[in-house]
């Protein structure tokens, strides 16, 4: 009887999890636009970066942080491609984490990397941002602020 029971909820909690990611997926995939796959997969790996960098935060905070990346693609300190600069180990925590793999980019977040590659750099030159509510480094607050936009500062 015990058996029964255990295989019972077990069924049932797998068929919860199931829809539970069905749901999530579906609402996820209702936000991309379809153009987003006929994007390179590097332009396709920036986005997802600025998205998880940025959700949450108005456009132009979007567009900054992509300014960033390119930033530093352009900057002899970092690495000269942009898959280079986005995998540089602990340079992105969401990268770091795999959270980029698991949501979905918004429209704002792809038109936002867009304008960044195309040449909008609100930021004027920063290689640095970060969250004051949600940074661990110490380092960080070290680098010369130049703007704060949304809850992100933009640091050089």
């Amino acid at each position: 009887m015990k058996r029964k029971i255990l295989v019972l909820i077990s069924v049932l909690l797998i068929g919860m999890f199931i829809s539970y990611s069905y749901y999530n997926l579906t609402i996820a995939q209702a936000q991309t636009p379809s153009w987003f796959w006929s994007l390179s997969p590097t332009t396709r790996l920036m986005i997802r970066t600025v998205h998880a960098e940025s959700k949450g935060e108005p456009y132009l905070a979007k567009v900054a942080v992509a300014a960033v990346m390119m930033n530093r693609v352009r900057d002899k300190r970092f690495p000269n491609t942009i898959a280079g600069v986005i995998y540089q180990p602990w340079a992105f925590t969401p990268v770091a984490h795999g959270l980029i793999w698991h949501q979905r980019p918004s429209e704002d977040s792809i038109k936002a990397t867009l304008a960044a590659m195309r040449g909008w750099d609100p930021t004027y030159g920063c290689v640095y941002f970060y969250n004051p509510a949600t940074s661990t480094s110490r380092w960080i607050y070290s680098r010369r602020t130049v703007r704060k936009i949304g809850k992100h500062i933009f640091a050089k």
